[in-house]
């Protein structure tokens, strides 16, 4: 599919490359990660998978991390098993990445997840803090660190962190450790932006809210079957404990894909340093 897209010149001054600017290019929005080698982390399913699924059909060639295979392997990607919130297993993933295909244009950190108790501060212990730290703050800075001084010397690339608005609404009683992890990451990565966008390499944050994944599926099922009310009561009660999504509904993995797939491509080209945040105006504030 061809479509239009106005590209505007880097020159500032339109009297020095005028003949740049405003110059209308014809973009293959299907096929415009072509040549590019992107890492996924998570993205054996639920938005992980639907970010490898984006990223495919833009032409892209997809490396895969998670601790398990999946259950139905695509045979378009390359798949690592690894245990990311260890710092062997990082480094086991950079070793076979850049062993295998030299170098990476795209590392989406997508992986994290939260298995700490409910209850607040009283009930978490050091190990609830450390594995969620581990997950969601220190596995995206190993593999950060392991990635960069190869996009930096090719002097391109683009790293995505997926945080959550957690970060800015965090559910004391729930996931206090996750929150805390998520807001480390969002200042971690507007830092790292200032870093290393000067040598050409753009960082960026996406903070989804919620995602309907089928995990979040089974546990609406939980819900109404535990409180004998229907799969749609159980998803409202859950909004309702959000605060409220004036969008009506959660996401779909693929929404928050397609913008994922966005910010990789060669029309995001300025964006770097950025939160966006998807929630269907779940963050009662501006």
């Amino acid at each position: 599919m061809n479509r239009k897209s106005l590209l505007v010149s880097p020159c500032h001054t339109p009297e020095i490359c005028p003949k740049q600017i405003n110059s209308v290019m014809d973009f293959n929005f299907e096929n415009e990660l072509a040549g590019k080698i992107a890492l996924v982390t998570g993205g054996s399913k639920g938005t992980g998978k639907a970010i490898v699924d984006r990223f495919l059909k833009a032409g892209a060639t997809v490396i895969i991390t998670a601790r398990n295979k999946p259950e139905n392997e695509n045979k378009d990607t390359y798949f690592i098993a690894a245990d990311l919130s260890k710092s062997e297993g990082t480094q086991k993933v950079v070793d076979e990445v850049l062993e295998k295909f030299g170098y990476l244009d795209i590392l989406v950190n997508n992986m994290g997840g939260s298995e700490t108790p409910g209850g607040g501060f009283a009930v978490l212990s050091d190990q609830d803090w450390e594995s969620s730290i581990q997950t969601n703050l220190l596995a995206p800075v190993r593999l950060d660190r392991g990635f960069l001084p190869g996009m930096i010397k090719r002097g391109k690339g683009v790293i995505v962190h997926i945080a959550s608005i957690q970060a800015k609404l965090p559910l004391y009683d729930s996931t206090l450790p996750y929150a805390a992890a998520k807001a480390g990451l969002l200042n971690y990565s507007k830092s790292l932006s200032n870093e290393v966008a000067p040598k050409g390499v753009r960082v960026l944050t996406v903070s989804p809210g919620w995602i309907r994944t089928k995990n979040v599926e089974r546990f609406l099922e939980r819900i109404g079957q535990s409180s004998n009310i229907s799969i749609e009561e159980a998803q409202q009660s859950v909004m309702d404990a959000l605060g409220g999504i004036p969008f009506g509904r959660p996401a779909e993995p693929e929404e928050v894909a397609e913008l994922v797939g966005f910010l990789v491509s060669p029309r995001a080209a300025y964006l770097t340093g950025t939160n966006y945040v998807i929630d269907g105006g779940t963050i009662p504030t501006v």
